[in-house]
């Protein structure tokens, strides 16, 4: 796994943190633990620093990365889903950034809150405890506590513990002739 300083910016990974071998870590970056940074996710702190909370998972293809005075901090047990991403923002202790949606500079996303896949949460806007932000600037639609929606966000992180945990013991990389069973 591609692990980088930069400078004097060196990363710090917990020893129970799960680093896919495809995730690039970069610069000024805490990984805390229980928590884990997937497939071709990229997390950096070169202009700022970032830190990924406890149990927090930053999904495939995710990008979190700072800006000058705007470090990019993941609250304990989110996630940020595939292909998402967080730009100098501030995530909430288990939120959840779904799918494709993004968070920007200066952006706080509250505790169990869920930004719907797609969403775009705008620079200093500010997205409640427990709310559900659709939309392109988001907007907050409605609560999710105690639907079946915030069973979703806080149930998220314990599925991807097992995942991590599944992945830690048994990721190979194989051959091509194994792939094609040749």
């Amino acid at each position: 796994m591609p692990i980088f300083a930069v400078g004097d910016k060196v990363p710090r990974v917990h020893h129970t943190a799960f680093i896919a071998p495809t995730a690039t870590i970069v610069g000024d970056v805490r990984i805390e633990a229980g928590a884990s940074v997937w497939y071709g996710a990229v997390v950096r702190g070169d202009t700022s620093y970032a830190v990924i909370g406890e149990g927090a998972n930053i999904q495939d293809n995710a990008v979190i990365h700072g800006r000058a005075d705007l470090p990019a901090l993941i609250g304990r047990e989110a996630s940020v889903a595939h292909n998402a991403i967080v730009h100098g923002a501030e995530i909430g202790e288990q939120a959840l950034i779904a799918n494709g949606a993004m968070a920007l500079d200066g952006a706080k996303v509250g505790p169990r809150a869920l930004i719907a896949a797609g969403s775009i949460v705008l620079a200093e806007q500010e997205i409640g405890e427990g709310m559900l932000a659709a939309g392109t600037p988001a907007e907050e639609k409605r609560s999710i506590l105690g639907t079946a929606s915030e069973e979703w966000v806080t149930g998220n992180p314990g599925r991807y513990a097992r995942l991590a945990k599944m992945h830690a013991e048994g990721v190979r990389e194989i051959t091509r002739e194994e792939a094609t069973g040749e």
